[in-house]
């Protein structure tokens, strides 16, 4: 008589194109690990030398080293196609646009086809019939405002999965001494920049929006951009600051602060603002987006009708002449962040690929 079949692990091989080190490949690094746990197996498949490979092969866990030079780059596809041949993925699942782009590709004319599964991490209208069209098998939004945009972009709501990135514990540590870096005084109160306004692009509207703080909040504020191009000791809006470029103890660099401003647009979430309150530093944000959907206004932080730059520059004023509410905002924080924890987040991914994988009777 022979022996029963043991069935196998469930396989997820993972797609991310990403040269730095920013949110979605921290949030990668945790669902990995936590799928690991669950005795769910991962492949990640990252570019060589990127932060994400070397952080995961630090972690012990498996790693496929794969050029992805651009979106139609067809020796990434014919090597990713090769990949999913050999190693007989569950569900494929493409963390960026690049990432999307080449494992759409790849399961072309795929006997058997392999569910793709896409995550979306900003507020914007799907366009492309063949990138948003029914060879995704499942959109995983990280907000309600991602969902609602896709949604109201024309894809079915069925198709599209909402769950909340998570927050890693591990946030010990030493706070790095920004003011000793930068040679500011210890009485500097110390604002940090964070979001899509910091790169190159958001330079002259980031300065636009901080010229005319009264003199007082001038001379007390020093600004440490996060995010963008480093190009250290500089102004922005008649501020002392330092552009720091993406770090990848965010953590360690986020605890050094004493306030974060996300002066951003339409956000997906904000995974550093949910690490900011976790560390009881408190964020100052527009309210469009999703970071709604973490702000608590006057609560664990202060929302700003979406545009209006006056009430952005008030709100910062008053927060930095009030040491008392910035205690209050940032001592509320740890407890909105605990909802956000990585277990909530991989099993709600997990929870999609269980029911993509059941639609298709596997």
């Amino acid at each position: 008589m022979s022996a029963p079949q043991v069935p196998r692990a469930l396989r997820i091989l993972h797609v991310d194109a990403a040269r730095e080190w920013r949110g979605g490949e921290r949030q990668l690094l945790l669902l990995a690990a936590g799928l690991r746990e669950r005795g769910i197996e991962p492949l990640v498949a990252a570019r060589p030398g990127s932060p994400l490979l070397q952080r995961l092969k630090a972690d012990g866990i498996a790693t496929a080293s794969l050029a992805m030079r651009s979106d139609l780059d067809l020796l990434a596809v014919r090597r990713l196609r090769r990949l999913i041949a050999t190693w007989r993925p569950d569900v494929v699942h493409a963390h960026d646009r690049r990432g999307h782009a080449l494992a759409l590709s790849a399961l072309v004319g795929r006997r058997g086809s392999v569910p793709l599964l896409v995550t979306c991490r900003i507020v914007a209208r799907p366009r492309g019939l063949v990138r948003y069209g029914p060879r995704v098998a499942r959109f995983l939004a990280i907000s309600q405002a991602v969902r609602d945009a896709l949604v109201d972009g024309g894809i079915a709501a069925a198709r599209v999965t909402v769950a909340y990135p998570g927050v890693s514990p591990r946030l010990a540590g030493r706070p790095r001494d920004w003011r000793r870096e930068c040679g500011w005084s210890d009485d500097t109160l110390l604002v940090g920049v964070i979001g899509p306004i910091t790169g190159a692009r958001g330079a002259d509207r980031l300065d636009a929006l901080l010229r005319g703080l009264p003199i007082g909040t001038s001379q007390q504020v020093a600004l440490v951009v996060l995010g963008g191009h480093a190009s250290g000791a500089t102004t922005i809006g008649g501020l002392r600051a330092f552009r720091a470029g993406f770090v990848h103890d965010v953590p360690q660099a986020l605890a050094g602060l004493d306030l974060l401003l996300h002066p951003g647009g339409a956000e997906g979430l904000g995974t550093a603002v949910i690490e900011g309150m976790a560390l009881g530093v408190p964020t100052i944000a527009f309210a469009s987006g999703g970071l709604g959907e973490i702000i608590e206004h006057d609560v664990n932080g202060m929302l700003v009708p979406a545009g209006d730059d006056v009430a952005f520059r008030a709100t910062l004023a008053a927060l930095v002449e009030d040491p008392r509410l910035r205690r209050t905002l940032g001592a509320a924080g740890p407890e909105r962040a605990r909802a956000f924890s990585p277990d909530r987040m991989v099993d709600g991914v997990l929870t999609a690929y269980r029911d993509l994988l059941e639609r298709r009777g596997v």
